[in-house]
C-alpha cells in the first residue's frame, strides 16, 4: 500500500509540475499563445517580456510553488523517506520540462527547481540567487544568470554538507537547465540574446 501511496505522489507531482503557468497566464490575462512570441517558451521571462511584469511575476511565483510543495508534501506525508522528497522534486521539474499539457514541450525548469531546492537546501539556493543576481547584473541576459547559477548549486550542496544523493540530484538539474538553455547558447554567440524588457514578435 506504502509503494502505491509513493507511487501516486510522484505521478501527482509531475501532474502538478506540468501544469503550464506561463501558457495560461499569458492566455488569460492577454489573449496570447505566448509560445508563439518572443523566444517562444512559456517561462518567467518570456512572459514577463511580452505579457509585462504581473505576469511574469505570477509565472515565477506558481512555477516555483509547483517545485517547492510536492516536496514538501512528500516530506510530511512520508517523513522517514528523505529519498521520496527527491524523486517528487525530480518528476515535478520533469513535468515541468516536458508537460503533458502542452504536447511534452515546455520550460527551462528554472523557477520550478529553485522551488525544489528552496525546500531540499534552503541556504544553497539562497547562494545561487546571488550568482544568478551578480551574473544577470553584469551581462543583462536572464540565461546567462540562470545557467551559471544553475551550475554552482551542486557546489553549494556539497558545502552544505547535502547528501551525496541530494548533491547528484543537483548536478542532475542543474546540466538538465543548461541543456534546455542551448537554444539560448547558440543566441549567445550570435549576439542574438534578447534582453529581459527586449520585446520580439
Amino acid at each position: 500500500m506504502l509503494y502505491f501511496q509513493a507511487l501516486g505522489l510522484i505521478l501527482l507531482s509531475y501532474i502538478a509540475g506540468a501544469i503550464p503557468t506561463g501558457y495560461v497566464v499569458a492566455k488569460r490575462l492577454k489573449g496570447i499563445d505566448i509560445r508563439q512570441h518572443g523566444s517562444g517558451n512559456p517561462g518567467t521571462a518570456n512572459v514577463f517580456r511580452i505579457a509585462g511584469p504581473l505576469a511574469g511575476a505570477i509565472t515565477l511565483v506558481v512555477d516555483a510553488l509547483k517545485g517547492y510543495l510536492p516536496v514538501l508534501l512528500a516530506r510530511k506525508v512520508f517523513p522517514d523517506e528523505p529519498n521520496l522528497a527527491v524523486f517528487c522534486g525530480a518528476a515535478a521539474v520533469i513535468g515541468h520540462d516536458w508537460t503533458i499539457f502542452l504536447g511534452f514541450k515546455g520550460g527551462k525548469g528554472v523557477a520550478t527547481s529553485g522551488g525544489v531546492f528552496l525546500a531540499l537546501i534552503p541556504k544553497a539556493v539562497a547562494c545561487t540567487i546571488g550568482v544568478f543576481a551578480l551574473c544577470y547584473g553584469l551581462t543583462r541576459h536572464i540565461s546567462v544568470g540562470s545557467m551559471i547559477g544553475a551550475l554552482t548549486l551542486p557546489i553549494f550542496a556539497w558545502l552544505f554538507g547535502a547528501s551525496a544523493t541530494l548533491t547528484a540530484f543537483a548536478a542532475v538539474a542543474a546540466a538538465l537547465i543548461v541543456y534546455k538553455h542551448i537554444p539560448n547558447i547558440r543566441r549567445l554567440a550570435q549576439g542574438k540574446e534578447l534582453f529581459l524588457r527586449e520585446k520580439k514578435y
